[in-house]
């Protein structure tokens, strides 16, 4: 009976220690979170600031400048990615020349060894391994296959029902593309830091809420 009990509390003690190995080498988040607002609802993310530096420092200066309001999700492949557009191409609003900018910058491939799974953030790109821009994907499930191909650089930490929502809109089949049939907005974004910023976030959340209904006013207006 002792001995049974040692083997069960060794295996158990196993078991804790593999999963504190498998802790250890989840990348560490930063303080700072984004938010995109749909229709659907928001999809809110972190970065991996130590995972890949200087892609989330250009993601992260989009975001600032503005750059993914207006912007769509032109890919919505159940099981597999929502995917951001391009926000040169992807906008429905002009931009500026400080977003146009930083919208063609290209940043090195950063790849590494963190997973493809649900909810992770990983960068579109081309044939070029350091072509990437500002389009990315948000995984809606376990994608091993591109592991170590396409740099990841942060994580969804809020709104995963939102994504199941945009999976069960109807699509159609282009070349390898599955999208969606109608445009899914991204009406507005912000960012916050999650350390006592809790009133001000719900604060910029409601203004941007009526800004963005203004915005897609005036470009419905000037640009039909």
């Amino acid at each position: 009976m002792w001995i049974q009990g040692f083997s069960f509390w060794i295996k158990g003690f196993s078991l804790l220690a593999l999963i504190s190995v498998i802790s250890a080498l989840e990348p560490e988040l930063g303080s700072t979170r984004v938010v995109f607002q749909t229709k659907y609802g928001d999809i809110e993310f972190g970065f991996y600031p130590t995972v890949a530096p200087k892609t989330v420092d250009h993601i992260y200066k989009l975001v600032r400048l503005g750059g993914y309001n207006t912007n769509h999700f032109f890919r919505v492949d159940k099981g597999f990615v929502a995917q951001v557009a391009d926000v040169t191409n992807g906008r429905s609003a002009p931009m500026n020349e400080e977003q146009r900018r930083e919208a063609v910058k290209t940043v090195v491939g950063e790849f590494t060894e963190v997973k493809h799974v649900r909810g992770i953030l990983s960068m579109g790109r081309y044939d070029d391994p350091d072509s990437a821009s500002s389009s990315f994907s948000i995984l809606l499930g376990d994608a091993p296959h591109l592991d170590g191909k396409y740099a990841i650089f942060g994580k969804v930490t809020k709104g995963d029902e939102t994504l199941t929502k945009l999976e069960q809109l109807p699509t159609r089949k282009e070349g390898i593309f599955v999208m969606p049939m109608e445009r899914i907005t991204i009406l507005s974004s912000y960012y916050y830091e999650t350390e006592n910023c809790e009133e001000d976030r719900s604060i910029l959340k409601r203004r941007l809420a009526a800004s963005a209904i203004e915005v897609e006013r005036q470009r419905m207006k000037c640009f039909p």
